[in-house]
C-alpha cells in the first residue's frame, strides 16, 4: 500500500529558489506591468533570525523549568497537608488531564502549517482568525507577565526565609523585602532576557540542573529520614505506613486567610502545570516548531507528572502535618532545598518574561491593536522587541508589588484556563468544519476530546471563581468586540472563513428544496449598470428595492476579449465601488459577447439555485428615435429575453439619462431616506415604466417617495 507523503512547506521553499515559469498571460503575449514598489499586505515577520533551538532546548527544557517552579517547592507540601494524599493526586490528574489534551490539540494545529513567532496568540489567530488570537492573545500576554511576578514572590520568599535562618534583613524582612528583591529581580532577568536566546539558554541548562540535584536530594533526605530530634519537631519524622495512611485523607482548614476546600487549593496548584505553552510561546525561535512543540511538550508533561506523584507521595509518607515548625522543611538537607526554591521561581520567571515581549511584538506587527505597534518594533540582527521588554517590565513590577502569592495564583489561573479552552476549542472547530487545509501531521488527537477539554475548561473556571471568570470572558469579549469593530485587513484562511463557505453552502442547498410562497418573496435584481460607478441611479434604486434582505447582482457586458487580469481588475475596482457606498451586492462581468447575447449570458447564468435573479433593472434608452436600427433591435430583444426566462423588468427613466461616466468624477456618499444617495449632478428622477404586475405595488410606492424627496 502506498501513502502519499503529506505537503511539507520546504518542498515549496525549494521550488521557489527555481526559474520562474512564464505566466499563461506572458505565453498569449499579453504584456504585464511590473513595479518594485512593495505588496501593501506584505507584514514584517515575526520569526527571528538569530539562534535557533531544538527540542530539547527549546521546548522540553523550558517547559520543565516552568513547571516545575514555585509550586514544587514552595507550596506542594502545604497541598498535601490540606487535600491529603487522595486528593492531592486527584487536584494533580485533573490539572494533567487539562494540560494533556489541550496539549494534543495543541499539537495538532502547530503540525497543520507553519508556526511563527507570537505562540499561542499566532496559533490561535490564524485558526479561528484575528478577533479570537488577538483577544486570546492580550489575556495571556498579561497572565504571563503576572505568572513571572508570582514565581518571583515565590523566589523572595525564599530568600527571606534564608535570610532568617541567619538572622539578616533587608528592610523588615517581609513585604517590603520581597518587593524591593523582587524589582531588581525581574530587572536583572529582563536583561538576560533582552540580551538573547543565546544567553537564556545558557542560563536555563544551569537553572534546570540545579533542580535536579535538589529533586535527588529531596527523596534521597526523605528515604534517609530525620538525623537530629530538631528536624523531628519541624515535622520532618521519616518514611512511615502509618504517617502515609494518616496523611492520605483531607484536612482543609483555615490557611492563608482563607477557609480553604478542594477548589481553592486546585485554584492555586493549577497555575504551576500551565508551563505547557512555554515552547509555543518562543515558536519563532524553533528550529522545526511543527516537530519540536509536540515531542518536547508531551515529554516535559509526563516527565513533571511523574514527579510531582514522587514529590506527594514522599512528602506524605515522611511529613507530619502539625508540628512546631513548616511543613515545608521537610527536607533533608535545608539549605540545598532553599537553593532548589530560589532557583526553580527564577527559571519559571525567566521562561514568562522571555514569552510576553515576542507576543506582543507579534500582535504589534500584525497591525491588530493600533496600541501596541509601538513595542513592535525590532532591533539589532535578530529584532528583539525591547520596547515589549520594557512594557513587560512594569507589568510584572505593578503585581509585584502586591507581594502575596496566593492572591496572584488564582487571578492568572482564569486567564490560562481561558486560553487553553480557546486552543481546544480551535482544534474542536477545525477538525469539525474539515478545510481543505486542515491536515496535521500529528494524528493522536480526537475532536470530541477537545471538545471535552474545551467544557473542562470553562468548568473549572467557574469553580475555581465565577466572578474572576466572568471578568476574564468579558474581557475577552470586549476585546473581541474591539477587532471586530476595527475589521482589519487580514486574511489567514481561518476555520471561522471555512466555517461561513460550509454554512452558506449548506444554506443555499437547503433553499434549494423549499418552495417558494408569496409571504416570503424576494425581490433578486440583476442590475445591468455596466460598472457601478458609472450608472449610481440604478445602484441607488435597486439598493432600495432590496434593502440589504435580497439578492442583488450588478451585471457589466464588455463586447471585446479582455484578459483575466484586466477583468480580475474591473471586478475589484467595482466591488470596492460598491462597499465604499456600503451596497450590499455581487459584481460580475462577462467579455467577448454582444450587448444582447451579454445579457442574455448573464440572465441564464447569474446566480444558482433560489438564489438567482428575478427581476431585471435597466435604464430608459433616452435616444431609442435617433439610434440605429441595430441598437434598438438588440434593446427589445433584452426586454423580451427577459420575459422569456420569467424575469420582471423595471425600468428606470431620467430627464439625462442614467450614464454619468462621462462627467469622470467620484460620486460622494450622500445618504438619504431608506438608503438612497443622491450625487452633485442635480438629478431628479423622473417618470419609472413598470414592467409587470407583480411588482407594480411595489415600485409605485418607490416612485412617489423618490419624486417627493428629489423632485
Amino acid at each position: 500500500m502506498i501513502v502519499e507523503a503529506l505537503p511539507r512547506l520546504d518542498n515549496y521553499r525549494i521550488s521557489k529558489r527555481a526559474l520562474k515559469r512564464p505566466s499563461l498571460g506572458e505565453l498569449h503575449g499579453e504584456l504585464e506591468q511590473k513595479t518594485d514598489a512593495p505588496d501593501e499586505t506584505t507584514v514584517p515577520s515575526t520569526e527571528h533570525h538569530g539562534i535557533k533551538l531544538g527540542w530539547v532546548q527549546g521546548v522540553l527544557i523550558p517547559c520543565l523549568l516552568n513547571i516545575w517552579g514555585v509550586m514544587l517547592f514552595l507550596r506542594l507540601t502545604w497541598v498535601v497537608s490540606l487535600s491529603g494524599i487522595g486528593q492531592t493526586i486527584v487536584i494533580i490528574g485533573i490539572s494533567y488531564f487539562v494540560c494533556f489534551v489541550t496539549t494534543l490539540s495543541l499539537s495538532a494545529i502547530s503540525t497543520n502549517g507553519e508556526v511563527k513567532g507570537g505562540g499561542i496568540y499566532y496559533i490561535i489567530s490564524r485558526s479561528l482568525g484575528p478577533e479570537f488570537g488577538a483577544s486570546v492573545g492580550i489575556v495571556f500576554a498579561f497572565a504571563n507577565a503576572v505568572a513571572a511576578s508570582m514565581n518571583t514572590i515565590g523566589f523572595c520568599s525564599s530568600l527571606n526565609d534564608l535570610l532568617k535562618s541567619y538572622d539578616l534583613k533587608i528592610v523588615d524582612g517581609g513585604d517590603n523585602d520581597i518587593r524591593i528583591v523582587g524589582v531588581v529581580a525581574i530587572t536583572v532577568m529582563i536583561i538576560i532576557c533582552a540580551v538573547g536566546m543565546e544567553w537564556e539558554s545558557k542560563a536555563q541548562n544551569f537553572l534546570i540542573a540545579i533542580i535536579l540535584v535538589a529533586i535527588v536530594n529531596f527523596i534521597v533526605g526523605i528515604i534517609i529520614g530525620p538525623s537530629n530530634e530538631t528536624e523531628i519537631a519541624e515535622g520532618f519524622a521519616g518514611m512511615s505506613l502509618a504517617l502515609f495512611k494518616e496523611n492520605w485523607g483531607s484536612d482543609y482548614r483555615f490557611s492563608e486567610g482563607l477557609n480553604q476546600n478542594f477548589f481553592s487549593v486546585f485554584a492555586i496548584f493549577f497555575p504551576s502545570v500551565t508551563g505547557i505553552q512555554a515552547g509555543a510561546n518562543i515558536s519563532g525561535d524553533l528550529k522545526d516548531p511543527a516537530t519540536s512543540i509536540p515531542k518536547g511538550t508531551i515529554c516535559a508533561l509526563i516527565l513533571s507528572m511523574i514527579s510531582y506523584l514522587i514529590f506527594v507521595f514522599f512528602a506524605g509518607s515522611g511529613g507530619l502535618r502539625d508540628a512546631s515548625g513548616l511543613i515545608s522543611d521537610i527536607g533533608h538537607n535545608g539549605t540545598l532545598d532553599c537553593v532548589a526554591n530560589l532557583t526553580s521561581t527564577l527559571s519559571t520567571a525567566l521562561t514568562n518574561l522571555l514569552s510576553v515581549p515576542r507576543l506582543i511584538q507579534a500582535l504589534g506587527i500584525d497591525r491588530i491593536y493600533p496600541g501596541l505597534i509601538f513595542f513592535s518594533k525590532g532591533y539589532g540582527r535578530n529584532g528583539e522587541p525591547y520596547r515589549g521588554y520594557v512594557l513587560t517590565f512594569f507589568v510584572s513590577a505593578s503585581f509585584l508589588l502586591i507581594a502575596e502569592l496566593n492572591l496572584i495564583a488564582p487571578l492568572i489561573s482564569t486567564f490560562y484556563l481561558a486560553s487553553y479552552a480557546l486552543i481546544n476549542f480551535c482544534t474542536f472547530h477545525a477538525a469539525l468544519i474539515k478545510p481543505l487545509g486542515w491536515r496535521p501531521t500529528f494524528k493522536y488527537y480526537n475532536l470530541w476530546v477537545s471538545l471535552i477539554g474545551f467544557l473542562l475548561c470553562v468548568a473549572i473556571m467557574f469553580l475555581i471563581d465565577w466572578v474572576s471568570s466572568l471578568i476574564t470572558f468579558g474581557i475577552i469579549f470586549a476585546l473581541y468586540l474591539l477587532v471586530v469593530y476595527r475589521k482589519p485587513d487580514v486574511n489567514w484562511g481561518s476555520s471561522t472563513q471555512a466555517q461561513t463557505y460550509k454554512t452558506a453552502l449548506s444554506s443555499a442547498l437547503r433553499l434549494q428544496h423549499i418552495g417558494d410562497h408569496v409571504k416570503n418573496y424576494h425581490p433578486q435584481i440583476l442590475v445591468l449598470a455596466g460598472k457601478p460607478q458609472h450608472r449610481p441611479p440604478l445602484i441607488d434604486l435597486a439598493n432600495l428595492i432590496t434593502k440589504h434582505n435580497s439578492l442583488m447582482i450588478v451585471g457589466e457586458v464588455i463586447p471585446q476579449k479582455i484578459s483575466y487580469k484586466s477583468r480580475l481588475a474591473n471586478i475589484k475596482e467595482g466591488q470596492k465601488w460598491l462597499k465604499a457606498r456600503k451596497t450590499k451586492a455581487f459584481y460580475n462581468v462577462v467579455d467577448g459577447f454582444t450587448i444582447e447575447e451579454g445579457v442574455r449570458a448573464l440572465i441564464q447564468a447569474s446566480g444558482f439555485g433560489k438564489l438567482a435573479p428575478n427581476l431585471l433593472l435597466m435604464g430608459y434608452k433616452n435616444d431609442w428615435k435617433t439610434c440605429n436600427q441595430e441598437e434598438l433591435v438588440s434593446y427589445f430583444n433584452i426586454l423580451h429575453g427577459a420575459f422569456t426566462n420569467r424575469l420582471a423588468v423595471a425600468i428606470l427613466r431620467l430627464p439625462n439619462g442614467t450614464d454619468f461616466s462621462h462627467l469622470n468624477v467620484e460620486i460622494p456618499n450622500t445618504p438619504i431616506h431608506g438608503g438612497l444617495t443622491a450625487s452633485n449632478s442635480s438629478v431628479n428622477l423622473g417618470v419609472m415604466d413598470v414592467h409587470d404586475v407583480h411588482m407594480t405595488g411595489d415600485l409605485l410606492t418607490i416612485k412617489n417617495r423618490l419624486q417627493y424627496y428629489l423632485s
